[in-house]
């Protein structure tokens, strides 16, 4: 999945239904609001409430880090 597939603009968190963020290594989404992770396994994104994962605050401000440096806006 790349920053401009239009898949992005309509696809949405399974629990706040809010938009996601493409991680820079292409391999996940991220919802930056519950600082959840959706991995993307062979080009599908995984996004069942049980496939995210939660993340520590850290992790969080590094990839936050990372989509900002990225030129990607957080949601």
């Amino acid at each position: 999945m790349s920053p401009d597939d239009p898949l992005l603009r309509i696809l949405a968190c399974p629990l706040d239904k809010g938009p996601l963020l493409l991680l820079p290594d292409g391999d996940a989404l991220y919802n930056p609001r519950l600082r959840r992770r959706y991995p993307i396994v062979d080009g599908i994104p995984q996004l069942l409430p049980s496939s995210g994962e939660q993340l520590p605050e850290d992790t969080h401000e590094r990839l936050l880090s990372q989509v900002e440096q990225a030129g990607r806006t957080t949601p």
